[in-house]
């Protein structure tokens, strides 16, 4: 079983109703970790959040770009991008955090995707990939250890969070059954080869609590 220090950080990226069952891109079994994530937290000091903030205009609708489907995937300035549906818009019940997540101890919270013309799932930068957050900075003054990343979407905004994290010099590791994954067209076996060739560890739950998995 893993030591957790007082040093280490869990990231819970995206627990938002939108994501969850019944949400506009819910991702399927989003519900069923948040009981994990917040057994998870209590052996955490650090806990930092991340929240899809988005403009109901954002970029990455499919509605804002006529003859465009959710999951098309359109080129914009800064590469691919694939169009979701309406999603996570700023001060809307789909953008909050779950009502379930009991987490008091959190200590920060990273908006991301606020920016019209460019989509985020990266708690650390834009998908233009030069736009940061501040996450690595905050990080860094803190002087942390190693991170855990959790939350949804494996896929998508936890898969690069946690390859951004890497590539700013941290020790990662995405802990798996405290995520769920969207899995389109293969996204999620594409999410962990890139992952591990980032040098992202794969972890479940149990190496950090053993066997006492709620």
């Amino acid at each position: 079983m893993l030591d957790i220090t007082p040093s280490d950080v869990l990231i819970v990226v995206d627990v938002q109703y939108d994501f969850l069952p019944g949400g506009s891109l819910a991702v399927a079994g989003g519900d069923e970790i948040v009981p994990l994530i917040n057994t998870l937290a209590k052996r955490f000091i650090n806990v930092i959040f991340t929240q899809d903030w988005h403009p109901a205009d954002h970029i990455s609708f499919a509605s804002q770009h006529p003859g465009k489907n959710p999951f098309d995937l359109i080129d914009l300035p800064y590469g691919p991008q694939v169009l979701w549906p309406d999603h996570c818009v700023w001060n809307t019940h789909g953008a909050e955090l779950s009502a379930d997540l009991d987490i008091p101890h959190g200590q920060l919270m990273i908006r991301k995707g606020y920016n019209r013309q460019i989509d985020s799932y990266s708690g650390f930068q834009e998908a233009d990939r030069e736009t940061l957050t501040g996450l690595a900075g905050y990080l860094n003054e803190r002087d942390v250890d190693k991170l855990y990343v959790v939350g949804l979407a494996t896929d998508f905004c936890v898969g690069w969070t946690a390859i951004d994290a890497a590539a700013g010099g941290f020790d990662v590791a995405v802990i798996e059954d405290a995520t769920r994954a969207i899995d389109n067209a293969g996204s999620l076996e594409k999410a962990w080869a890139e992952m591990q060739t980032a040098g992202v560890s794969r972890l479940q739950s149990k190496d950090i609590l053993g066997k006492s998995v709620a």
